[in-house]
């Protein structure tokens, strides 16, 4: 089922400061990147090695709640401030390359993490590229 991120932005009815695609391309990685790291975590905590997982675990949770917030703020241009939605974004490509970071350290063991760690890196490019909009 294709994304609904992109007729929604379309659908609003004022301007909105940003190039369209670029946001709801961050949106989409976004909303990817905090389901992988969900379902991630979820499996660390079903691996026999859980307690090497910890770490990887919470950064897991970390970004996934990071990325949930990142998109729902994103998603809503009515009284939009781009100071918050910056500040948002840099916390978020920090997050989505610390998650990164974590879950590549464990992905020649788990097959979860390797997906993970690729659905980190991609959002945190997608957060960066739209930085670089409201810069």
């Amino acid at each position: 089922m294709p994304s609904t991120t992109m007729p929604m932005l379309e659908t609003y009815p004022k301007s909105i400061n940003l190039d369209r695609a670029k946001l709801a391309a961050a949106i989409d990685a976004l909303n990817d990147c905090a389901q992988a790291c969900t379902a991630c975590a979820d499996a660390c905590l079903s691996e026999d090695m859980v307690a090497e997982l910890t770490k990887c675990i919470r950064t897991d949770l970390d970004c996934a709640d990071i990325c949930t917030s990142t998109a729902r703020v994103l998603s809503r241009h009515t009284g939009y401030d781009a100071n918050i939605s910056r500040t948002l974004l840099e916390a978020c490509a920090t997050a989505c390359r610390a998650c990164g970071d974590e879950c590549a350290r464990h992905a020649d063991k788990h097959e979860h993490c390797r997906i993970c760690a690729d659905a980190c890196y991609a959002c945190e490019r997608a957060c960066r590229a739209l930085l670089a909009d409201i810069s």
